[in-house]
């Protein structure tokens, strides 16, 4: 029997939106899909305390972590421009 490692096995999640995605967009654009990103998390939140399920939990941990990255983009500052010499 053939044992594949757990690498193999393991099927990659796709992220919502990609680093190159992030560095992209506009400071304006990264707040707004933060507030849209947000208000999806909560109502999945809502419904899932209201006592209804949720067709995709993994859902909730990718949005959370999507929300972190896109305020993490935002937060770090930025490369300053090479002063001519």
């Amino acid at each position: 029997m053939l044992r594949l490692s757990w690498r193999i096995r393991r099927k990659r999640k796709l992220a919502i939106l990609r680093k190159r995605e992030l560095n992209q967009m506009l400071p304006e654009e990264r707040r707004k899909k933060v507030t849209e990103l947000r208000a999806e998390l909560t109502s999945i939140r809502t419904s899932v305390k209201s006592g209804g399920t949720v067709e995709n939990p993994a859902r909730i941990r990718e949005l959370r972590k999507t929300i972190a990255r896109l305020l993490t983009v935002d937060n770090s500052p930025t490369k300053p421009a090479p002063e001519p010499a």
